[in-house]
């Protein structure tokens, strides 16, 4: 189960997957789920991308019913 944080840390990523100030410790959370994976740029800079179980994971959650 994802913390809240790390649950929005993915959302993030899916919506603004250019965002470079990410909380480590939620980025490397969602590395070890296998949720993320990370891209190295020809700028030398680091790009978190979203990995198929990570798209996964959102759409399932996108279908839970709401409870009110």
């Amino acid at each position: 189960m994802l913390s809240p944080h790390e649950f929005a840390t993915l959302m993030l990523l899916k919506d603004a997957p250019d965002l470079l100030s990410l909380d480590s410790a939620d980025l490397e959370a969602l590395l070890d789920r296998q949720l993320v994976t990370v891209e190295d740029l020809a700028s030398g800079q680091r790009r978190p991308l979203i990995t198929h179980d990570g798209q996964m994971f959102l759409k399932a959650f996108a279908r839970l019913p709401n409870d009110e």
